[in-house]
């Protein structure tokens, strides 16, 4: 009998129709049903996979190995991301995320999904923040030097001619000083990317941050929307600057009361969870750290235009008439900062910003990401 043939044709069938390489293995890693798309992924039909076993397939100290121990320990699905499976067998830039579930509390036997990414997918999801703020502070930098101090003098001169101005030239000058100080605010807003000084870290209680967010949201620029919460109690203190993450959750929450402007059945969701399965590479070495703390805020507005989504972390991306693009950036950089990563996921009703981050217990090389590869 072959290795799928227990499944009967319709399960197989929907497997097959399914575009990601899924594949059970038992106890002893061996492949007992593979879908085609697992096929073409390891470059061999289900029977010969089914012979050869995972060990042959998948590279030596492969991170998938240490995974499916620990799902069968745990007896729960754990994922994790941008796992290296390339080989000499099955090719290069194989470049998966995995997610590892038992099949049953029986047995031993796990289902694993793989989810390619690119080469750019890869890099983008880890250093957008990183590209981001690079980018910010090399144009705050020039900025501050080639742009603040002629704005000073434009304003001198325009309070110099407002003194001496005719009472219908006077709201042109006062015009003049209104833009030098408008122009002069967004470079000192971009000066916040310039700052580089150590963070300073303390034990915070992330619900004690989103409990005075609520407050500040609730009696100022949210105020109408409905605000639920969905919070783990049993979560750990996570090691962070505790203005930095108002800041990040602030201005989360005003960009979604924002898109919530005028919809009726408005409503924001704060919600917290520990996801022990969640782990992140660390670019250009082994090392792996892991993001167990989830922290969400979710709303019910219309969602991201699809052409703004991909670049929305980037500097000056924005799809407000009259935003900078520079709020998603900061809260990018600060999360970054910390060790975390944010994604975004968006569609109509239902946008989710998702902060992945570390906990306490870590220690500071782990949380120190640094561009060079080193932790």
């Amino acid at each position: 009998m072959k290795p799928h043939e227990e499944e009967g044709v319709p399960a197989l069938a929907i497997l097959n129709a399914l575009p990601h390489p899924i594949f059970v293995v038992d106890a002893d890693n061996t492949i007992l049903n593979a879908n085609q798309a697992a096929e073409s992924f390891f470059g061999a039909s289900s029977a010969v996979m089914h012979r050869d076993g995972l060990d042959r397939l998948v590279p030596f100290g492969s991170p998938l190995f240490p995974l499916l121990d620990q799902v069968r320990a745990r007896g729960a699905a754990i994922a994790e991301y941008r796992v290296d499976m390339s080989s000499p067998r099955i090719g290069s830039d194989k470049l998966v995320d995995i997610y590892a579930t038992p099949v049953s509390m029986t047995d031993a036997c796990v289902s694993v999904l793989l989810l390619p990414r690119s080469v750019t997918e890869k890099i983008d999801r880890q250093l957008t923040y990183r590209g981001a703020a690079r980018t910010v502070t090399g144009l705050a930098a020039m900025l501050a030097h080639e742009i603040k101090n002629p704005l000073s003098g434009i304003r001198g001169a325009a309070q110099l001619l407002e003194a001496s101005a005719s009472p219908e030239d006077r709201p042109l000058t006062r015009l003049i000083c209104d833009e030098t100080d408008r122009i002069a605010g967004l470079v000192d807003r971009m000066e916040t990317f310039t700052d580089a000084r150590p963070i300073e870290r303390e034990p915070v209680n992330i619900h004690r941050v989103l409990e005075r967010v609520k407050t500040l949201a609730t009696s100022g620029f949210a105020r109408g929307i409905r605000i639920t919460e969905e919070y783990d109690p049993s979560l750990p203190p996570v090691l962070a600057n505790r203005d930095q993450l108002l800041q990040v959750f602030i201005n989360l929450v005003k960009n979604a009361a924002e898109a919530l402007a005028g919809q009726k059945d408005s409503e924001i969701t704060f919600r917290t969870a520990y996801r022990p399965g969640i782990r992140l590479s660390v670019p250009g070495t082994q090392s792996r750290v892991s993001l167990p703390l989830e922290f969400t805020v979710m709303d019910n507005g219309p969602g991201v235009p699809d052409d703004v989504l991909p670049h929305l972390f980037d500097p000056f991306v924005t799809s407000k008439a009259n935003g900078t693009g520079l709020g998603l950036a900061l809260v990018a950089k600060i999360i970054g900062d910390h060790g975390g990563i944010i994604e975004c996921e968006s569609q109509p009703r239902r946008t989710l910003f998702r902060i992945l981050m570390p906990t306490l217990e870590q220690t500071s090389d782990e949380l120190d990401l640094k561009e060079d590869g080193t932790s």
